[in-house]
Order: C-alpha cells, then sequence, then structure tokens
C-alpha cells in the first residue's frame, strides 16, 4: 500500500486509510469487510479492559500497544459507519473537541466554580441540556447508565444518580444494617429450599448493598473485587507450588491440606 506524504506526517490518516483498504470490499480482507456494528462492539469492551489490565500492572509498553488496539475499534466503527452514510471519523473527533470545550467553561470560558461538586453539577446540567437540545424527552433520573456496563460499575452509577435527589442512606452504618438483612433473607431462603430465581434474586439485592456500602466508602467495588482476585490467584498458585514440590498436584490433596497451605500463604 502506496503511502502518500500526508499519511506520512500523520499517523492517524495512515491508520484511517489502512482501514478504508481493509474493508474495500473487493481489495480488502475478507473478514473486516463482514464485520458489522454488533459483531466489533463485544471486542470494543474486551480492548477497553485489556487497557485497564496493562494499567493495572503498571505495563507502560502494553499499555501504548492495548491503547493502539482501542483507537482501532474507533476507527473501525467510525469506517463502518462512514460506509452507510451517518458519520466519519472527522465528524466524531470534532464532536469530542466541541464536547470537552463546552463542558469545561472554567478553563475555555470565564466561569469559577467553588468546588468539585459545584463543577461536577455543571457537568450533569450540561449533559442534560445537550439531550434536550438533541431533541430527547426529558430524562428520567435513571436514563443513559449503559446497560452494557459491568454489573458491579452499573450498580455504582445508579446509585450515584438516586443520590443527587437525596434518595440514599446518611451513612455507612445503614448500610451495613442493610446488608445483615440481606443476608438474613437469603438465608431464609436457602432454609426453605427456594427455587433459584429466589436464591438469585435474594443474592442480588446483597450484592448491590455490599456495592452501595462500596460507594459510601468511597472505595472503587471493581477495584476491591480485581484485589481480592488477585490475592486468591497468588495464594492459591502458593498452594500449587507448595504441592508441586513435594511432586503432587491440588488433585492428590485433601481440602483440609490445602487450606493449610492457604493459611500458610497468608502468612507470608
Amino acid at each position: 500500500m502506496a503511502r502518500s506524504a500526508a499519511q506520512d506526517r500523520d499517523p492517524l490518516a495512515r491508520v484511517l486509510a489502512i482501514m478504508a483498504r481493509l474493508r474495500d470490499p473487493e481489495t480488502g480482507c475478507a473478514w473486516d469487510v463482514k464485520q458489522t456494528f454488533e459483531s466489533i462492539a463485544p471486542y470494543t469492551l474486551e480492548e477497553a479492559y485489556e487497557v485497564a489490565d496493562a494499567i493495572a500492572r503498571g505495563d507502560h509498553a502494553g499499555l501504548c500497544d492495548e491503547l493502539g488496539d482501542l483507537l482501532l475499534q474507533v476507527v473501525f466503527h467510525a469506517r463502518m459507519a462512514e460506509e452507510a452514510g451517518h458519520f466519519d471519523f472527522g465528524r466524531v473527533a470534532e464532536g469530542l473537541a466541541e464536547k470537552l470545550v463546552r463542558r469545561h467553561p472554567h478553563v475555555f470560558g470565564d466561569v469559577r466554580f467553588d468546588s468539585e461538586a459545584d463543577q461536577h453539577a455543571a457537568w450533569e446540567a450540561e449533559k442534560a441540556r445537550e439531550r434536550a437540545a438533541g431533541g430527547e424527552s426529558p430524562p428520567g433520573h435513571l436514563d443513559g447508565v449503559a446497560r452494557s456496563l459491568p454489573a458491579l460499575i452499573r450498580a455504582v452509577k445508579l446509585q450515584k444518580r438516586a443520590a443527587r435527589v437525596g434518595f440514599d442512606w446518611p451513612g455507612p452504618g445503614p448500610v451495613l444494617d442493610k446488608i445483615d438483612e440481606e443476608l438474613r433473607e437469603l438465608h431464609a431462603e436457602l432454609e426453605q429450599g427456594a427455587p433459584r430465581a429466589r436464591i438469585e434474586d435474594e443474592l442480588g439485592d446483597l450484592l448491590f448493598a455490599v456495592t452501595n456500602l462500596a460507594r459510601h466508602l468511597d472505595v472503587d467495588p471493581e477495584a476491591a473485587l480485581r484485589g481480592s482476585n488477585a490475592k486468591f490467584e497468588r495464594r492459591f498458585r502458593y498452594i500449587e507450588d507448595a504441592l508441586a514440590r513435594q511432586g503432587r498436584t491440588v488433585e492428590d490433596a485433601d481440602l483440609a491440606e490445602m487450606d493449610a497451605l492457604w493459611e500458610e500463604a497468608k502468612s507470608k
């Protein structure tokens, strides 16, 4: 593929040209040509998570690579939209630039905020004005929270939206009481041999309450759970390694032995 002088100066122009070539129905890549918004969406989510993973691992070289993969998703969607006559990448970028300026009047204008809370309130008000200008009906307070978000993240966003209008616990104490209540209800359903749907419902209520506690404690529940996942992995690998040094596997050990090694891993 021949490169123009403009593409040599502008890497993004080169990426856009490459994507156009990949999507060419006659000379492009068969896999790229057959993709749709729906088929690409899961990859978009996956790439966003891989960016977050590189950040969590402090892998800056990996982060550079993953950000490129995430940019590819934007370029891919924009190219498909251009082919369908909806919009192109330039419109995506220009819309973003205008939005950033519009939502930061304290940086690009003469507006001043007394606190971060005031700034956040103005941000939400501007978003509401944008929706109204776009012809959308007045939204409910929980509208706009994407259903495809991970459940923990979406729960926090829903709770924050409700809290803005005063529908919230006054502090972590009552939330802890609510968690105790949900645990008792789950325990009661289990004792009664409730059907799976009832168990799932009560367990969901418990998880929602725990998420609410995380919000009140100003803890990101996703980050907290990722930390616990990593801790579990470290300790379980310790068990595997300890048994491997004895020429054994976890399949050869009973629960009591593995639990003892787990406690040993905790002490280390």
